[in-house]
């Protein structure tokens, strides 16, 4: 737990952070007035959030992923951006640019940064893969470091930082697959499925008449890093960080006996694998108001966590086996810790 986290934690009591805690409660009821189902996202979205990562959105155009977003901004008192990737974005226009400036009153001319759209709390990155790859690593450093450099110089970013990223698995054609190196930096990688008939009833019911919810911000930016410190003090077992480290370890061809990681897969999940499994293990326990990891909150978190960590090769894609197959071929071969099961 780093210094900042311990200090914010010794200058709250219990009863505070319960208080916290129950405005996520409140931000989800928001998110239901314009939402119609989609839970597990919506938990899963919290989740990167409290986790202090970012989240890569994918799914068919229609379903709600813009729309999701920037709703979650709404229910936070908190600065957002929306840029839309296209193929002719530059990265100046994501990070900012020098412009030149003169001082009236010495007539010296002189470059000013001008901060572009990533100096923001909240950023949506709409249709991501539809840049080329060199404005995709724009993002990188500000991802992993929340700062950038330009022109030799550090800029920081604002706390909280959240990228929240979409991308549309149907069009192939004008688009740039992310690199790996980008793809790990998605701390969750949350698939958006097609709504069932109850819901979609509702969607025509909400959205074709003239009913327009209203959405009020209920959470703030010391909340949120209230709730992301909370989340980096639950507790979890010896026994379960094992497991974890196991499960992951599982994921890499020829250091596995799992036949099928040897024959399906080329690389699998690095070390941010386990980090991001474990954090967002916690941060499923902090919304089920628990300070203490089980078994269950791991296996909510595996499959975003790791789909996107796992490079399958060319015999996969052949046999149209997926990453959440192997994912699951992994959990099955795995031994639980005793205690877990208790």
């Amino acid at each position: 737990m780093s210094t900042d986290t311990a200090d914010l934690l010794d200058n709250v009591n219990e009863q505070q952070i319960n208080q916290t805690l129950g405005k996520l409660v409140q931000l989800k009821q928001q998110l239901g007035k314009v939402i119609v189902g989609q839970h597990q996202v919506i938990d899963q979205v919290l989740i990167a959030l409290l986790a202090q990562g970012h989240c890569l959105l994918e799914g068919v155009p229609g379903l709600a992923k813009t729309l999701l977003i920037s709703t979650l901004a709404k229910t936070m008192d908190l600065d957002f951006n929306r840029v839309q990737f296209t193929p002719d974005l530059m990265p100046s226009d994501i990070i900012g640019t020098e412009i030149l400036e003169t001082d009236h009153a010495s007539g010296d001319r002189f470059f000013k940064f001008q901060q572009g759209p990533i100096f923001t709390q909240i950023l949506l990155a709409d249709e991501i893969n539809r840049t080329p790859p060199k404005t995709q690593s724009a993002l990188l450093e500000a991802m992993q470091e929340r700062s950038i450099s330009f022109a030799g110089k550090h800029y920081e970013l604002p706390k909280p930082f959240f990228v929240l990223a979409t991308q549309n698995p149907v069009e192939q054609a004008g688009t740039y697959s992310l690199p790996e190196a980008q793809l790990d930096r998605f701390l969750l990688f949350v698939q958006v499925a097609y709504p069932n008939f109850n819901e979609e009833l509702e969607i025509l019911k909400r959205t074709t008449g003239s009913l327009n919810a209203d959405v009020e911000s209920v959470i703030n930016q010391q909340d949120i890093l209230l709730l992301q410190a909370v989340t980096r003090a639950v507790n979890i077992s010896d026994a379960l960080l094992s497991y974890v480290a196991s499960l992951v370890q599982g994921s890499r061809p020829q250091s596995t006996s799992i036949n099928e990681v040897n024959q399906y897969v080329s690389w699998g999940a690095g070390p941010r694998a386990s980090q991001a499994l474990v954090l967002c293990a916690k941060a499923h326990a902090i919304l089920r108001g628990e300070f203490s990891v089980t078994m269950q909150d791991i296996m909510a978190v595996i499959h975003p966590v790791l789909r996107h960590r796992l490079l399958l090769n060319f015999q996969a894609e052949a046999q149209r086996i997926n990453g959440d197959e192997i994912i699951q071929i992994i959990v099955d071969n795995t031994s639980q810790p005793t205690a877990a099961l208790n």
